[in-house]
């Protein structure tokens, strides 16, 4: 019988996992995995990697949203413990697991398959993972922002909700950039860094970023005027890609430096960041991920 270890955040999305626990307990029983549990908590988790030891997990499964699955690859990287991780997208915004098109049944499929795929990391200053994206400026610390009781009545939301109170302070940045030794600079109302094309519910916002590739796609939205930003979200609500538009600065490398003269404080898959300076490297093929 195979051992998993659940991790699940008992607050993410409208704090609804809680009551499912039960069924998908039985659902991976049914399968011939044995789950232990692991309910994360708001201080530092600091018994998590014994918890990993004593239940001799051969991988783990987060439940939760991208912060959640942002904080399990965390512990697990930090303490060297090579396992395969899978998510089970239960949060506010669920963007890697919505990329891979992944849902209980699927993720309890390759699990019991044992199939897995390799996928790069973003590291952050040496020190911090992200498996979806990094990002600063307008509007990008809304996730850590907004209050959890408000996401988990409203969602997504909640989010936009609390981003048009940012619409009075809408003004660019400078951005300073070095991408694999190049050097650029760009006026910029914010940035991405993409480990995947999903983000913030949408699918498709990079038409070349790939999760397994040895690269991070950077896109930043530069400079425009009010009537060019709604196109852009024309764009970005349809499902289509903004890569190409005129104003957005796009280039894809394995190593992105960013700073900026204005202090800006970073998001690492909706979980806060350091300030810039930003030194972020890909590590590719750093994980196994269940899938």
């Amino acid at each position: 019988m195979k051992k998993i270890l659940l991790v699940y955040n008992p607050v993410s999305g409208h704090a609804a996992f809680k009551n499912k626990l039960d069924a998908v307990i039985e659902q991976f029983q049914r399968r011939g995995i044995f789950l232990s549990v692991y309910r994360t908590c708001a201080g530092d988790n600091k018994n998590f990697v014994e918890c990993v030891k004593i239940s001799q997990a051969e991988g783990i499964i987060a439940a939760g949203g991208d912060g959640t699955l942002h904080a399990v690859i965390n512990w697990l990287k930090k303490n060297s413990i090579d396992l395969p991780v899978g998510v089970i997208g239960s949060g506010t915004s669920n963007d890697f697991a919505a990329h891979l098109q992944l849902d209980t049944e699927k993720i309890i499929d390759a699990v019991a398959e044992g199939r897995t795929r390799l996928v790069d990391l973003g590291l952050v200053n040496g020190k911090e993972f992200f498996i979806n994206v990094a990002s600063a400026g307008v509007f990008t610390g809304v996730a850590h922002e907004v209050n959890s009781r408000l996401k988990n009545f409203l969602g997504k939301s909640a989010y936009y909700l609390r981003g048009l109170g940012e619409l009075k302070n809408f003004k660019t940045v400078p951005l300073d950039i070095v991408a694999d030794g190049e050097n650029f600079s760009v006026d910029a109302f914010l940035f991405l860094v993409l480990n995947s094309p999903s983000v913030a519910g949408f699918k498709k916002i990079s038409d070349s970023a790939q999760i397994d590739d040895g690269k991070l796609d950077l896109l930043a939205l530069k400079n425009c005027s009010v009537a060019a930003l709604i196109n852009l979200a024309k764009k970005i609500l349809a499902g289509k890609s903004i890569q190409a538009d005129e104003n957005i600065f796009s280039l894809q490398a394995a190593q992105i430096e960013i700073n900026s003269a204005v202090k800006l404080k970073s998001d690492l898959d909706g979980e806060a960041g350091d300030f810039l300076p930003l030194k972020i490297e890909t590590i590719k093929h750093a994980l196994k991920f269940f899938c």
